[in-house]
This record gives structure tokens, C-alpha cells and sequence, in this order.
């Protein structure tokens, strides 16, 4: 539990506050539209864009882990 409490840092501080739920869904939509942004011009690069298509795919995967352990969070199952 305390490592995916160091890798998903905002998915745990939102223990029965709708607020702060919403909150830590927002980062990570965010972290997740800009990172995928970024990582969509890096993947136009010829020789490394598949490496950056990969990196995409895990931050995409990153963030629904993330919202996901906010919302167990939320309903006290974590």
C-alpha cells in the first residue's frame, strides 16, 4: 500500500470530501490532456516516435489508475 501511495500521490487525500475527490480527478485529467499534447508532437519524430507512442500509452494508463484509486479512495475500499 505505501508504494502506490508514493507513485499515486493525489489519489489518496480524499477520503470522504467530494471536493477534494473532484480535485484529484481534475489532476489527473489534466496531467493526462497535457502530457498526451506533448507526447503527440514528440510522437511525429521519425526514428523515436513509437517510443513516444508507448510512453503516451502509459501515462493515459497512469491517469485511470489514478482516478480510479481516488474514486476507491472515496468509498473507503482502499
Amino acid at each position: 500500500m505505501a508504494l502506490l501511495k508514493s507513485l499515486f500521490p493525489f489519489s489518496f487525500g480524499c477520503t470522504g470530501n467530494v471536493v477534494k475527490l473532484i480535485i484529484s480527478i481534475l489532476i489527473y485529467i489534466v496531467i493526462g490532456v497535457i502530457g498526451g499534447i506533448i507526447i503527440g508532437f514528440l510522437a511525429g519524430i521519425a526514428y523515436v516516435g513509437w517510443l513516444f507512442a508507448i510512453i503516451g500509452g502509459l501515462l493515459d494508463l497512469y491517469c485511470v489508475i489514478g482516478i480510479i484509486l481516488a474514486i476507491l479512495n472515496f468509498l473507503k475500499i482502499v
